[in-house]
């Protein structure tokens, strides 16, 4: 017969293995892993190959009939990193790149014609080339206001000026939309990998807002903007925008650098965040709550901050319309907001190729109802666009007036012809309670 002691451990250790085996299982997210790195080259390179097809017809669209760059190592153009292979990084030596229509005595060559040259022989068999081909209108990347039509270093101008003469220069003309164009627009075959780059930055957040990451009183606000990066690493991404966590209060903006805090309880906390993989980024923010003791849920007051900023997401994609400029959509919003009772800030923008991609911005944090420029482009379709905001929301428990700032990425939507949001968007608060007895494993940096 079992003694009693006996039956006591039995039952002890019969608690410790479901004990255990409960925290394993809310410890473990499960990321769908992205293809391998070689797999993903070979994806790109099947992108960039139906990308770079349709730029004759660009060229065509926008009057021009060739299209030029030049650009060494270490002095790239903008536009090369949205023409380059998966595998190639630098520019190798000189690199000379033209992009023609496909027609006349280049009808059927490559496109684009390539010299990787670090003697000087490009510029004579470039001449003959275009004395052969005769185009009478040429771009370059010159734009003085828009990066993604002004990537030409000012030495590789005047090579080329010098190279080519003054009856070749003459008919070198400034092109912006051409740029623009070919770097935002996404092709159809992206958005499936784009979702699964959108899972993941879900799953992540899920995690690193979390009691198992997250120690009250002892994890701060730098612990866990850490924690993001080595996480990337262990998932095989990386970042073009280090992770900003902050605390919010009413002076908490525009946080560019986040804030260097303990993480407390009753704190509410933000993240602003991307990740790049496959050739695409992410640029995500959203807001977690640490319950006090006692607490199960975020206060009212809180949540009624954050439905106030889901309404005026609500109202951004309400209106944005391919073929308005950004000034319209953001004057358009702002008039809703105010007959609404809203008050806020739009200042969005198109997302992909970089977490700040091509094309027509809605509104910066600086210029909050016209921005010059960027601002009078018109928003193109097949776009991705990250919609970026704040609410501001009176908390009467804490006496302060808090932007809640939130931020999601839409795809255009062929169909009906509106953007939609990627993944989703956040609605609820992550909630963070104090951990059970010890933290399962605390950040280390």
């Amino acid at each position: 017969m079992m003694s009693f002691i006996t039956w006591i451990l039995l039952l002890l250790s019969c608690n410790l293995l479901t004990y255990s085996a409960s925290a394993l299982r809310e410890t473990t997210i499960q990321y769908k892993p992205l293809p391998s790195l070689r797999e993903q080259a070979r994806i790109r390179d099947h992108w960039l190959k139906e990308r770079i097809s349709r730029i004759p017809s660009l060229l065509k669209k926008h009057g021009v009939d060739a299209w030029l760059m030049s650009q060494r190592e270490h002095a790239e153009d903008t536009i090369w990193w949205s023409i380059k292979n998966a595998t190639d990084y630098d520019a190798h030596r000189r690199t000379v790149l033209l992009f023609h229509t496909n027609e006349s005595a280049l009808e059927g060559y490559p496109n684009p014609l390539k010299w990787v040259d670090n003697t000087g022989q490009v510029w004579p068999e470039l001449l003959r080339v275009l004395e052969d081909f005769n185009p009478p209108r040429i771009a370059i990347n010159v734009d003085r206001n828009i990066a993604f039509a002004g990537g030409l270093h000012v030495g590789e101008y005047d090579t080329t000026a010098q190279a080519l003469g003054p009856e070749w220069m003459h008919r070198m003309v400034n092109v912006p939309l051409l740029g623009i164009e070919y770097v935002t627009t996404k092709l159809e075959t992206q958005l499936k990998y784009y979702r699964d780059v959108q899972d993941i930055v879900w799953l992540m957040m899920e995690e690193g807002f979390s009691r198992h990451t997250i120690n009250p009183g002892v994890t701060t606000t730098e612990d866990l903007g850490w924690w993001y990066r080595e996480k990337m690493l262990t998932l095989n991404l990386t970042t073009w925008n280090h992770p900003r966590i902050s605390v919010l209060t009413e002076e908490s903006f525009p946080g560019w650098s986040g804030t260097d805090d303990i993480i407390q309880q009753g704190d509410l906390l933000h993240i602003d965040w991307g990740i790049t993989a496959m050739g695409m980024n992410t640029d995500t923010q959203h807001m977690a709550y640490v319950l006090r003791d006692g607490e199960t849920d975020a206060p009212d007051s809180l949540k009624q901050g954050l439905k106030k900023a889901n309404r005026m997401q609500d109202i951004h994609l309400d209106i944005m319309r391919a073929g308005m400029t950004g000034n319209e959509v953001l004057q358009n919003c702002l008039a809703q907001m105010k007959i609404e009772g809203i008050e806020g800030q739009i200042y969005s923008h198109p997302i992909g190729d970089w977490g700040h991609d091509a094309g027509a911005v809605i509104g910066f944090t600086n210029l909050p109802e016209h921005v010059p420029i960027l601002g009078e482009l018109a928003i193109l379709p097949d776009t991705y666009y990250s919609i970026e905001l704040y609410a501001y929301h009176f908390v009467p428990e804490r006496n302060e007036t808090i932007r809640f700032r939130i931020e999601e990425n839409a795809y255009w939507d062929k169909e009906t012809e509106r953007w939609k949001f990627v993944k989703g968007r956040q609605e609820k608060f992550y909630l963070i309670d104090k951990p059970k007895d010890t933290p399962l494993w605390k950040v280390q940096v």
